[in-house]
């Protein structure tokens, strides 16, 4: 299919100097197993309350008053039309798994009030009009119509790739061309002080080809740091982006950044772009990341910390941070192929981002603390709304992470059963996955290409798998020395060929680097891709916050499913202890006590379920005899 700009769909996600070709969303379908009941969910439950709560909080009605259909006042903050986009991209790539004709149509509504509102010159902010009109562009640092603006261009290329209609597309280049003619070489300077525009305009770019957008995108992000928004951290404007060793300011705006950055990388190959990504990347994940997978430690600013400033009961860790943080890992594996970033991308997905909406599909965390003794609750709804459509918007493009293609064959990133219909070289090739990960370790892979062929078939040893094998047609290859790598099986396939793979589960205390010292004697407790944690609502009989898990005790797996839509949970034994001794005094010697610790039994359940039963304390570090010493 071809569109206006003369370019093909499939052919718009091509990156020169990516080593992966994603594969596009409806060439893969998730069959029953741990997403695909997330995903009918999204459908049945979560876009359609979404869109209610859009309607109910005035955040559709904005763009009817924009365009003269309404009255009255604009709701809301003035960045609210972007939770309006990141519905409708949500909701598109919903479409391309085909969802609903409800659905459907919602969007169709929604996008034409989008249209509506937008003026002759390619303006669109449903806050800016009227006497406001006056203010646009005054102030990029605080006004957010760069980020809006990029929200628009995400979801007009998603629907467009989704569904073929390029209507909001159209409109999306009127606005990037109005945007054009006030910012970039020879106009006026600037740089958004909430990123997002930048990846926006790659990707506007690689369904145009035309090649403004990707020089604007490197405009902006050239502009960082010179001070054009008052060079604060903050807003990652306090040096130049080529410049930066450590991630810094707020969570989202810097991750949001970096993903803008790595796409240009892509069409672009500057080296200097992807060494800064690289130390970015290795200084979060060393030393500024939860064992989720969260990021994000500080309440003021929403922002990084110090080097292992990493608190659990007051971490921020936004849900919004989470989502940002699988975008730009996902970025990362595209340009590398290094099974690293996957493995960060998974982590993130299965807790950090998993955490921020409920079993029912329909509340929602805009923080996720690790520790929680305040009885925290999710919320249906938010004023600053940013993240129920921002979970929304990646799980319904979750399809289109499992699977790559490269010159030299089919990669398998994410483990789920599914069937992906694939182009390789010419050669219709089918590839099924048989495996009820993440609870279990075995998946089965099926191939079954059209016509008999020679490539490769790249399967990710996960770097928390200490022994694995793969098997093809009944040879065993140990594979436990490649752990964190992709294992590359390169073969001539046949339909029907298989190949088993075998990723042990145990389950693993994890303990922490020494200077993150609120963790020091506590360890974590991980099965597979799955942190847990301890709640209240399992073991009424102790207060969590004091179980102190020996290190001889034993741990076992159980599946329970009937509990929290069907989970493995841990079983365990440990001790606790009391503060009776303390006898209302806050400090005492030694010498004068001697702790009494109670054997107790313990359960604790995957992290991403906690608060969806009755509100009670939880933690995810729980106190061990053991001291690690690092």
């Amino acid at each position: 299919m071809k569109n206006r700009f003369g370019t093909s769909v499939a052919d718009t996600r091509f990156s020169p100097h990516a080593k992966l070709l994603p594969v596009p969303i409806e060439n893969v379908h998730l069959e029953d197993g741990f997403w695909a009941p997330r995903l009918r969910l999204l459908q049945k439950v979560t876009l359609p309350s979404q869109y209610k709560l859009c309607e109910e909080t005035g955040r559709v009605s904005n763009f009817r008053r924009a365009a003269g259909k309404d009255t009255g006042e604009y709701q809301g903050y003035l960045f609210n039309d972007s939770d309006v986009y990141r519905w409708v991209e949500a909701t598109a790539f919903s479409m391309a798994s085909k969802s609903s004709q409800e659905l459907a149509q919602l969007a169709k509504q929604v996008t034409d009030e989008i249209i509506a509102a937008q003026d002759a010159n390619g303006y669109l902010n449903s806050y800016f009009t009227f006497d406001r009109e006056k203010d646009r562009w005054t102030n990029l640092r605080d006004l957010h119509e760069l980020y809006c603006a990029g929200h628009l261009i995400q979801a007009a290329v998603a629907l467009y790739r989704s569904t073929g209609d390029d209507c909001l597309l159209q409109a999306a280049v009127r606005l990037s061309d109005h945007i054009a003619s006030i910012f970039g070489p020879g106009n006026r300077l600037g740089t958004p002080g909430h990123p997002e525009i930048e990846m926006a305009l790659v990707e506007l770019y690689r369904t145009t080809r035309k090649e403004k957008y990707l020089h604007l995108a490197q405009f902006f992000i050239d502009n960082c740091g010179k001070g054009l928004i008052g060079g604060r951290p903050y807003h990652i404007d306090h040096k130049p982006f080529r410049e930066l060793t450590e991630i810094i300011g707020h969570a989202v705006r810097s991750i949001y950044l970096n993903c803008g950055a790595a796409d240009v990388y892509m069409e672009t190959g500057e080296k200097a772009l992807l060494d800064t990504l690289m130390q970015l990347w290795q200084n979060m994940t060393e030393r500024k990341m939860y064992v989720t997978g969260g990021v994000g430690a500080r309440h003021e600013g929403e922002a990084f910390g110090d080097d292992y400033e990493l608190p659990n009961a007051t971490a921020y860790a936004e849900t919004c941070a989470a989502v940002a943080g699988v975008m730009w890992n996902w970025r990362m594996l595209e340009i590398t192929g290094e099974a690293r970033f996957t493995d960060v991308m998974e982590l993130a997905l299965y807790n950090g981002v998993l955490s921020g909406i409920s079993l029912d599909g329909q509340r929602y965390f805009y923080t996720n603390p690790l520790a929680d003794y305040d009885n925290q609750e999710r919320q249906l709804w938010f004023d600053c709304a940013c993240c129920p459509p921002n979970i929304a918007r990646l799980l319904a493009s979750l399809p289109g992470y499992f699977y790559s293609l490269s010159n030299e064959g089919v990669w398998i990133h994410l483990y789920a059963r599914s069937t992906a219909c694939l182009q390789l070289n010419g050669n219709h090739v089918t590839v099924e996955q048989r495996t009820n990960y993440p609870w279990d370790g075995e998946v089965e892979v099926v191939l079954k290409p059209e016509q008999e062929a020679r490539f490769s078939l790249y399967l990710r040893i996960p770097s928390w798998c200490a022994r694995g094998e793969v098997q093809v047609d009944g040879e065993a290859l140990d594979v436990s020395s490649q752990r964190g790598q992709y294992v590359e099986v390169h073969r001539s396939w046949k339909a029907g060929d298989t190949v088993t793979l075998s990723l042990a589960m145990p389950v693993e205390r994890v303990v922490c680097h020494p200077q993150v010292t609120e963790n020091n004697d506590r360890v974590a407790l991980k099965r597979g891709p799955i942190i847990y944690c301890v709640e209240q609502a399992d073991n009424e009989d102790h207060d969590v916050s004091r179980l102190i898990l020996p290190e001889d005790s034993s741990l076992s797996a159980e599946w329970a499913p009937r509990l929290l839509n069907g989970v493995m949970i841990i079983r365990g034994e440990a001790v606790t202890d009391d503060d009776d001794e303390f006898k209302g005094k806050l400090y005492r010697s030694m010498m004068d006590i001697s702790p009494k610790l109670q054997r107790t039994k313990f359960v604790a359940v995957p992290y991403y379920a906690w608060a969806n039963r009755k509100s009670g304390p939880m933690t995810v570090w729980i106190r061990s005899l053991r001291f690690h010493g690092g």
